[in-house]
């Protein structure tokens, strides 16, 4: 019984103390990436920041993204980069949603 608890405290303690290292770096860099956060009249943030490689004046593509199926919706540019994780966008075209995705182009070296 004593074996069950131990390992309960200790699947609990990584669960709870990994959250905040979820939400600053393997979480961001895995799941929001490039994902529109919000959307009002002030213009579009997506989480892609300068980690990210962008850079104010960059046109990105956008996409709806559904399981198994991907449609490019328009294009936006980069007006102003919050940090390292955030940025600010000015639609260019097409007709973007909250939850839809920009696409950095990764170079790789």
């Amino acid at each position: 019984m004593r074996k069950h608890l131990g390992v309960g405290a200790a699947v609990g303690f990584l669960l709870f103390g990994s959250t905040p290292l979820l939400a600053q770096g393997i979480g961001h860099r895995l799941f929001m990436r490039g994902k529109i956060v919000r959307m009002d009249a002030g213009g579009t943030v997506a989480c892609l920041g300068k980690a990210d490689g962008a850079h104010i004046g960059q046109i990105l593509d956008v996409y709806h993204a559904r399981p198994r199926h991907r449609r490019l919706v328009g294009h936006v540019e980069v007006d102003q980069i919050f940090d390292d994780h955030y940025a600010h966008f000015r639609v260019r075209d097409g007709t973007l949603q909250k939850g839809d995705w920009v696409s950095l182009k990764r170079v790789r070296a």
